[in-house]
């Protein structure tokens, strides 16, 4: 699909930072497999009788999940005394049933099982929460793909679930507007410190544009260094996978970018697949503009190394003044590793993230409920149900891929770490932020931001586990 549309008009260029993060998320709210090593061990019922008896079982169990599903917890008080078992008792029964999934004991699987379900409920506090899903993702590896109750564990929300969870998420969490400011500040310095010989243009190359939401706030910066006199150019060629998304992306940046009539806006969408590496676009580039390729969660989509290295070799020899790239780190696919190893690495990052909404959003909120079961919850399933190309890496690992490429890492500015401060103080519960040591900014909620890699990386973390980091990379 390929679609160009223009716009500019006029606006105040005296803004503040504060005023630049309000307005780049009026957007969402206004609109609103394998393992390499191994294949996955299923336990399979093999003979008729058998099965019947083993599927009786498992019919049991999910009587028992749901009976867990219409459990409602939303009463603290109530919650703390009904509750049999407190947070660490659930962990390690849940560890237990992993390790049962990991020596194919199918019967030691269903017991424990059986007892985290009546234990733990989706409206409960963060431990019984993503106890739950982790339980699920550990039920589904009981069974086979042809049986009935596979998709009824792993159904999918639909896609307007999933994107009012990821909006949900992305107005109540400096979670991804960490990430995508972040990128958007190391652009937009890239191309203010081209000005001289960009012919004030700028193209941006984002390998996956999802719904658009990072694009705003670099619509804004732009407009501010911009005249009626003196426009700014800035094409986004954004990759999806969907025409549908592309489409609904196009309208919503087009429409934002309606407000800034000093810029000059122009949007293209082309299709791409997960399963192929990123292709060269075949536009040719405009004369003396900076070109920016985004990886901002891009990278771990892709199912192996070799697709990896295929893409940054493309993203090489397009000849980017910056390549952004920001990545989760939940758990490092570097080396071999056991399924107990991702597991637990998995448990650690996924019980951060849902306690982190202990800061953002109230426990009865429909808005958690909605992020924890169509955006994270998913994401659990997926990881433990499709392989290791759900795992992510951490950023020793990419730091060695992108110098192998020929990248070299940029420094951080203070005006990025500033930023990222900025964010803290306005995203969470406004607590006053407290230094902790050198360009480490913790928020009394617990989120922290600290530079990394000695100041070409900047991480977000919650408590002491980190969440992801950001970097920004020239060609060498």
């Amino acid at each position: 699909m390929e679609n160009h549309m223009v716009a500019d008009q006029d606006v105040d260029d005296d803004h503040d930072q504060e005023e630049l993060l309000n307005l780049s998320l009026a957007i969402v709210t206004d609109h609103d497999q394998k393992r390499r090593s191994k294949k996955k061990r299923r336990v399979v019922f093999s003979t008729s009788s058998a099965a019947d008896q083993e599927e009786g079982k498992v019919f049991k169990l999910l009587q028992t999940r749901e009976q867990m599903l219409k459990k409602i917890l939303i009463d603290q008080t109530r919650k703390q005394h009904d509750d049999r078992y407190g947070g660490l008792r659930l962990i390690r029964l849940l560890l237990l049933t992993a390790t049962a999934v990991d020596e194919n004991n199918a019967d030691s699987v269903m017991r424990n099982l059986t007892e985290l379900y009546q234990a733990v409920s989706l409206t409960g506090d963060s431990v019984q929460r993503v106890v739950a899903y982790f339980s699920d993702g550990l039920a589904a590896r009981l069974l086979t793909r042809k049986s009935p109750f596979y998709d009824m564990i792993l159904k999918d929300p639909t896609s307007e679930e999933q994107f009012l969870s990821f909006t949900y998420l992305y107005r109540a969490s400096p979670y991804y507007q960490f990430a995508h400011f972040t990128a958007n500040q190391a652009i937009f310095e890239a191309f203010n410190k081209e000005q001289d010989d960009n012919n004030r243009a700028l193209h941006v190359i984002d390998l996956d544009v999802s719904y658009g939401f990072q694009w705003p706030s670099l619509i804004q910066s732009l407009s501010e260094k911009a005249t009626s006199a003196n426009k700014i150019y800035l094409r986004i060629t954004g990759f999806g996978r969907s025409i549908e998304e592309l489409q609904e992306t196009e309208t919503r940046l087009v429409s934002f970018s309606k407000g800034f009539h000093n810029l000059v806006f122009e949007f293209r969408g082309l299709l791409t697949s997960p399963s192929s590496p990123f292709q060269t676009p075949r536009s040719k580039r405009k004369r003396s503009e900076t070109v920016a390729v985004n990886l901002v969660f891009h990278l771990n989509t892709l199912d192996s190394s070799m697709k990896i290295s295929d893409t940054l070799r493309s993203v090489r020899s397009l000849h980017p003044s910056i390549v952004t790239l920001v990545e989760h780190e939940s758990c490092s696919r570097s080396t071999p590793r056991s399924f107990l190893s991702l597991f637990m690495e998995s448990l650690q990052y996924f019980a951060a993230m849902f306690d982190s909404l202990e800061d953002c959003l109230p426990l009865e909120s429909a808005e958690r409920l909605s992020i924890e079961k169509n955006h994270l919850g998913k994401e659990i399933k997926s990881m433990l149900n499709y392989g290791d190309d759900h795992h992510h890496e951490k950023i020793e690992t990419w730091k060695g891929r992108m110098e192998s490429h020929g990248f070299s890492g940029v420094e951080v500015s203070s005006r990025s770490m500033m930023q990222a401060k900025l964010l803290l103080k306005m995203r969470t519960h406004y607590c006053p932020l407290q230094f902790g040591g050198e360009n480490n900014y913790i928020n009394g909620g617990g989120f922290r931001v600290f530079g990394r890699d000695e100041g070409k990386a900047i991480s977000l973390g919650w408590q002491g586990r980190c969440l992801l980091t950001a970097s920004a990379w020239r060609c060498v």
